[in-house]
């Protein structure tokens, strides 16, 4: 992998976000850009947002790739599904597209996978030489499995089937609020699904991300597992740091297809 400073951008359902990163230390070298994600969400509005945060950088960027997520499915570089975003992407050339628009290399990512990975590289699971699964509890659940430091890509276990209902529409921090629920009442739901990843997967460590992650204590705690399950570092972070050490690592594993 290449080291030095490269360009993340996280794309979310109300603000994409840019900073560069410094792959040294795993954090930002630069202030963060966030715009307010377009309603219409096409893949061309958004990359046009995207091409405008990279502009911000232009003195700073070097020959690497710009590291983009995006809350979809993605293999080779094309957008397989589409979550929180406009069904248009649903099979589109996302990468391609992306490319085009903001004129340099682009590696596209899911943004659950760069929070895995920005965990496992410089955060709360650094150096971890095992089976790591992150899940991300927000409007939905986002995961993330990295084995031995690799990352393997598009999982989505938050809609792993459990009593006969998606995971996520039953126990994710979504259904919290939405719910009202206290974090007493979240937990039976919450240990319903983590044992039923750690039956399936038999993980290392679990690593609990998303916003409510800065409340871990009023909920992690109480939740009895085999695993050791803790909080994530980066929160807000993880995603533009994932995307730019996956696009440094891209030119030294580029994708086979």
């Amino acid at each position: 992998m290449t080291a030095g400073l490269v360009l993340g951008i996280d794309i979310g359902g109300s603000g994409i976000k840019g900073a560069m990163v410094d792959l040294l230390a795993g954090d930002f070298a630069t202030e963060r850009i966030r715009i307010p994600t377009p309603k219409k969400s096409t893949p061309e509005r958004i990359a046009a947002v995207a091409a405008r945060i990279a502009q911000q950088f232009s003195d700073q960027l070097g020959d690497e790739p710009i590291g983009v997520t995006i809350p979809a499915v993605v293999t080779h570089g094309k957008t397989r599904s589409a979550a929180n975003i406009d069904k248009s992407w649903i099979d589109a050339d996302a990468q391609t597209i992306f490319e085009e628009v903001i004129g340099r290399k682009v590696v596209l990512v899911n943004d659950a996978d760069a929070a895995g990975i920005a965990e496992v590289k410089y955060g709360a699971a650094k150096g971890h030489p095992g089976l790591v699964i992150v899940t991300t509890l927000g409007t939905g659940i986002g995961s993330a499995i990295i084995n031995r430091g690799v990352l393997v890509p598009n999982s989505e276990l938050g809609h792993l089937e459990i009593d006969g209902h998606d995971a996520e529409t039953v126990a994710s921090a979504g259904v919290k609020t939405k719910l009202d629920l206290s974090y007493s009442e979240w937990v039976p739901l919450l240990q319903r699904y983590y044992s039923h990843l750690e039956n399936l997967f038999w993980p290392d460590l679990l690593v609990v991300g998303g916003g409510v992650s800065k409340n871990s204590q009023k909920f992690l705690p109480k939740l009895t597992l085999k695993t050791p399950i803790i909080p994530a570092d980066l929160r807000n972070r993880a995603g533009i740091v994932g995307a730019a050490w996956l696009a440094a690592d891209s030119v030294s594993n580029p994708d086979p297809v």
